[in-house]
């Protein structure tokens, strides 16, 4: 039959798309790989629904691989006869570990057919809560900016991963960015931060991302701005 892999948005349980709960709610099994999306998906489903999974907390190429090969092989039969879900935070197809997954069922079970279903990503979600307007015809680069790092060149980023703020902010400031942070954003598990204050951040998380715009940087609106008291049609 099918395997879904299935975005759960940001961490919010109510963030799940419609089409989202509805298959999540129609699958024979649902697999999480962690934590913090296993405890969204149980806002949807029962605990007995949940098919957990186990994945070494390590860099090692070769251990990664054996872990998803032993998650493939366990997820491959339940998809084969009937239909099972992996779920992600955010979206399947961007910096997902479904990818991993994917991949490894082509490798070794391609018998299994494979859809996926979108998700909200915070790398999306992210102008609402920090109150960032990304206007029509601005361009915007997606980065990641762990340990420290930090990428420029673009006139607006989004940096995920951001998992040393306070270097991060440092080097993007120097490099002429005005730099604006989100801990957290959407999501039910820990505390939310929105900050321009890097040592708000300085504890390390992986849930952490930034929003850069170079000083000065303009973008011709796409519509005509509106006069202080003028109405629809131009009367006043």
């Amino acid at each position: 039959m099918t395997l879904y892999g299935i975005g759960l948005g940001p961490g919010e349980a109510d963030l799940v798309t419609v089409r989202g709960k509805q298959l999540l709610e129609s699958v024979d099994v649902v697999y999480s790989p962690g934590r913090l999306s296993r405890t969204v998906a149980l806002n949807h489903v029962p605990e007995s629904k949940i098919g957990d999974l186990e994945f070494p907390m390590t860099r090692n190429v070769e251990k990664l691989r054996a872990a998803w090969k032993r998650a493939a092989a366990e997820i491959a039969p339940h998809a084969i006869d009937g239909d099972a879900a992996f779920v992600t935070l955010g979206d399947p197809n961007v910096y997902s570990t479904f990818g991993h997954l994917r991949r490894t069922l082509d490798a070794f079970h391609p018998a299994v057919d494979v859809e996926i279903v979108p998700g909200v990503s915070a790398m999306t979600a992210f102008a609402t809560a920090l109150g960032v307007e990304v206007e029509a015809g601005a361009g915007l680069a997606l980065r990641e900016a762990a340990d420290g790092h930090a990428p420029t060149g673009p006139d607006r980023m989004i940096l995920f991963k951001v998992t040393d703020a306070p270097s991060t902010h440092e080097r993007l400031v120097e490099a002429g960015y005005d730099v604006k942070f989100g801990r957290r954003l959407f999501m039910e598990q820990g505390e939310t931060v929105i900050t321009d204050d890097p040592s708000e951040l300085a504890e390390r998380d992986y849930y952490t991302l930034a929003y850069a715009e170079k000083r000065g940087v303009t973008t011709e609106s796409a519509t005509a701005a509106f006069g202080d008291g003028v109405a629809d049609g131009g009367h006043s």
